[in-house]
């Protein structure tokens, strides 16, 4: 899906003339309509961490409190940290938190200090207590503000750029959420069509990851660290 083929396609549906060019167009419609797909789009990334939407970030650490920069350290649009995903991978075990201001002033108010890095992101800077030791490789997973790339998928972006940009969310979704949008600024009836759309998101969001296994009669092992013996017979 690029900028021009979901206004085409928006276009088409609602009944306007289908534009040669938008970014560069001179159609106060087709402006509008431009601007209504930032506005679905940056709308869209907000309401789930979709799986396209979700990067890695790895971290060699510092013998400081400040770890630097969050977004120096995930560097593609970074908007928050998944849960649980924070690990020492040197050490093989977690970097616990976030923890909340007042945790955090406990602990710089304690005179014991624990054996466990645990995090907190404050101004924008990553922050760590203990002091951890230096040149141990971090690693966690984010969920990146940017839903487009350039044509050539090496530039991320937050907002259309060119008409050939690439948008990292489902067309179908991002079309209905522009159609119902339009109408809306028109001051048509958009209920239904409104309906129609979180219908979709909803059935999108259920779909976007593979979900766990369940298993209700005990066959399904779920492996973790340590020794893992598989079942059945087995022998030395």
């Amino acid at each position: 899906m690029s900028l021009l083929t979901l206004v085409q396609g928006v276009c088409r549906r609602i009944g306007l003339q289908v534009p040669s060019v938008v970014y560069t167009s001179t159609d106060q419609q087709i402006l509008q309509l431009m601007e209504i797909a930032n506005e679905e789009g940056q709308s869209l990334a907000e309401r789930y961490p979709w799986q396209a939407l979700i990067n890695e970030a790895t971290h060699t650490s510092l013998a400081a409190e400040s770890q630097g920069a969050i977004t120096s350290i995930a560097t593609n649009g970074f908007k928050y940290i998944l849960n649980n995903t924070i690990w020492n991978r040197t050490e093989q075990r977690p970097i616990y938190g976030a923890l909340t201001p007042a945790e955090w002033q406990m602990l710089k108010a304690s005179s014991v200090t624990g054996p466990f890095e645990q995090f907190r992101i404050r101004g924008g800077t990553l922050r760590i207590n203990p002091t951890p030791t230096a040149g141990q490789t971090w690693a966690f997973e984010y969920v990146s503000k940017n839903w487009l790339t350039d044509s050539a998928g090496t530039t991320y972006r937050s907002a259309w750029g060119a008409d050939d940009d690439v948008g990292l969310l489902d067309e179908n979704l991002m079309a209905l959420g522009v159609i119902w949008r339009w109408q809306q600024a028109k001051g048509l009836e958009y209920a239904e069509a409104m309906q129609k759309y979180e219908l979709q998101v909803e059935n999108a969001t259920a779909r976007d990851k593979v979900p766990a296994v369940i298993s209700m009669d005990g066959n399904f092992t779920q492996k973790t660290h340590g020794l893992v013996i598989p079942n059945g017979n087995w022998s030395v």
